[in-house]
């Protein structure tokens, strides 16, 4: 079982997405015309691709509008309104950028301001679930945010701004993964907790309680290797921060640039893999899994 290539995309071509309009929401690059038009393509590219590529992931697709009457009580429907909102503002604030060459600042401002909650809201679908320690933490929306603006910033080509926040979001990652590791041990869930049977002695499973799977155990209960894990983390961390950082301290040119770009975008990538496919649901417990 591997995590739905669906969501990894949606993650993280959306966080991308929505860290570029924040940039072009404050007016950097300060460009206009056609080559204002060429951003903002790509940043409604990546943000509406991946919010696309979500609803392929809902057992009921046709029902994805429903989602936004919740918005009082549902992560998911506010993270739907604040996207639609940003997409919104967004698009009249390039409207004026692109063929009318003049930059609304109120509008670009709130825009970016969307933009950055759209990230956030996302980051709390994930955060709020206590079943799920790894997540359950407040380094999970500082980890969505950091990679969305460093993201954003590349993409935009703000090499000045995009240098410390590739840093900053790269020590947030070994923060995340190194508390995540103990997340599931801290929270002081085992077997006898998650059967009910704790209060009779130490309980082992004997076999499960059933021979076919459910969606707890396709989405939430994946194993990885430990060493396969270290390799993975790695490899993303090398991709996402390692390598961009060095290709930005040469001089500038648009090839590194680019290779810049398309390395934290595959390192990115691998470290939403294995934010899903580490994701330690405690309904392991009551299968053997853990």
């Amino acid at each position: 079982m591997h995590p739905a290539p669906s969501v990894i995309l949606f993650t993280t071509l959306s966080g991308l997405g929505f860290g570029l309009l924040f940039f072009l929401g404050l007016g950097f690059p300060a460009v206009s015309g056609w080559v204002a038009f060429v951003f903002f393509a790509i940043a409604y590219g990546l943000a509406v691709g991946g919010l696309l590529a979500s609803t392929f992931h809902l057992g009921h697709p046709e029902r994805a509008l429903k989602a936004f009457t919740q918005w009082k009580t549902s992560w998911l429907s506010r993270e739907g309104w604040c996207a639609v909102l940003a997409l919104v503002i967004m698009g009249l604030y390039a409207i004026g950028v692109v063929f009318l060459d003049q930059r609304w600042g109120f509008l670009g401002w709130i825009g970016a301001g969307l933009s950055l909650a759209t990230v956030f809201t996302t980051s709390m679908i994930y955060t709020q679930l206590k079943t799920i320690p790894r997540w359950n933490m407040n380094l999970t929306p500082a980890m969505f945010l950091s990679f969305s603006l460093a993201g954003g910033a590349l993409l935009a080509g703000q090499t000045s701004a995009a240098l410390p926040l590739l840093l900053i979001a790269a020590l947030v990652q070994i923060l995340y993964w190194r508390k995540g590791d103990q997340a599931f041990a801290l929270s002081g869930t085992d077997l006898g907790a998650a059967t009910g049977l704790g209060a009779r002695g130490s309980v082992r499973a004997f076999e499960p309680p059933h021979t076919g799977t459910n969606y707890l155990l396709r989405e939430f209960v994946h194993v990885v290797g430990r060493k396969h894990a270290e390799k993975l983390r790695l490899i993303s961390f090398v991709l996402a921060f390692v390598l961009p950082v060095l290709l930005l301290l040469l001089p500038f040119n648009h090839v590194f640039a680019l290779l810049a770009v398309a390395s934290h975008l595959a390192g990115v990538a691998t470290s939403r893999w294995l934010f899903f496919a580490q994701a330690e649901h405690v309904v392991g417990l009551y299968y053997g899994k853990r």
